[in-house]
């Protein structure tokens, strides 16, 4: 089985060398637990090895984004990795992809799930990030309706051997958890009103992991993970 790097080291030591290729996984966690920087560290790992990366944001602006991952070393300018920003606005938002028609966020997440398959089967992307999925969640009344919406990309990003990091906000994610080879779970707790912060492998097909939480930093060059310790809240 092909590894492939997190960005991280230490969440790479934690996986046994990282994750395998051409799988998805789910990246979750609360607010403020740094589920967009680890996401960002896998998109640019592979972009700093000549891959072709897509990189969809549904919850921050584009704008806004990038500005905050420069302010911790992260830097956009590189023709493998492409960005799209997916975040509604007024809830409705215009996203065109590449060979495919404007798609109106929050009224079709088919649509817009369609323009991502197009996307990724029109060209050879090794990564893509979807960030959050939730966006997508909140507008299906059902989660068998989630669920039957979800299979397809999964089933496209299965035939071009595309590893895909899922991020969600909500700490309980049974539908995706089922779905997916792996999940990463980030945590941040207060002790004595100072955070600390933590990472964990929930669960992991094909391989053996770390089972133990782990403590995490987020530095003015992104994350840290101290995979010698275990986090004590």
């Amino acid at each position: 089985m092909v590894r492939v790097s997190t960005g991280v080291p230490g969440l790479d030591a934690m996986l046994n060398g990282g994750l395998i290729k051409g799988r998805v996984y789910l990246l979750k966690g609360a607010a403020g637990t740094g589920k967009t920087i680890l996401a960002m560290h896998f998109a640019m790992e592979g972009v700093k090895n000549g891959e072709d990366v897509l990189y969809i944001t549904l919850g921050e602006p584009s704008k806004q984004l990038v500005e905050n991952m420069r302010s911790i070393g992260f830097e956009f300018d590189d023709p493998h990795f492409r960005l799209v920003d997916a975040t509604p606005i007024d809830h409705v938002k215009s996203v065109v992809f590449t060979g495919s028609p404007g798609v109106e966020f929050g009224e079709s997440m088919e649509r817009l799930l369609s323009s991502i398959i197009s996307e990724v089967e029109g060209k050879d992307y090794s990564r893509v990030v979807v960030d959050p999925i939730t966006m997508m969640k909140l507008t299906v009344e059902s989660e068998l309706k989630y669920r039957k919406l979800l299979l397809p990309f999964l089933k496209a990003v299965h035939r071009k051997n595309t590893t895909v990091l899922l991020v969600s906000e909500e700490e309980r994610t049974n539908v995706e958890e089922y779905m997916v080879s792996g999940v990463i779970e980030l945590l941040r707790r207060d002790v004595n009103g100072t955070f600390v912060r933590g990472v964990r492998v929930t669960k992991f097909r094909g391989s053996a992991v770390d089972e133990n939480t782990r403590p995490l930093k987020i530095t003015s060059r992104g994350m840290v993970v101290l995979s010698d310790r275990v986090f004590r809240p």
